[in-house]
């Protein structure tokens, strides 16, 4: 007897939506970067905490 495998719910077509951007945000005690990527390209900053 073959078994049967049921999805949760129908497969659909992909919507219209795509991933653009992803960027990550890494700080440190002393720094913080922040790093965004595109299509187009890379940014990143380099930025120092401000001692209060």
């Amino acid at each position: 007897m073959a078994e049967t495998v049921r999805q949760a719910r129908p497969e659909r077509a992909a919507p219209g939506r795509r991933i653009v951007a992803a960027g990550i945000i890494h700080r440190t005690p002393d720094r913080t970067i922040t790093v965004r990527v595109t299509a187009a390209g890379a940014t990143g900053v380099i930025t120092k905490q401000v001692t209060r």
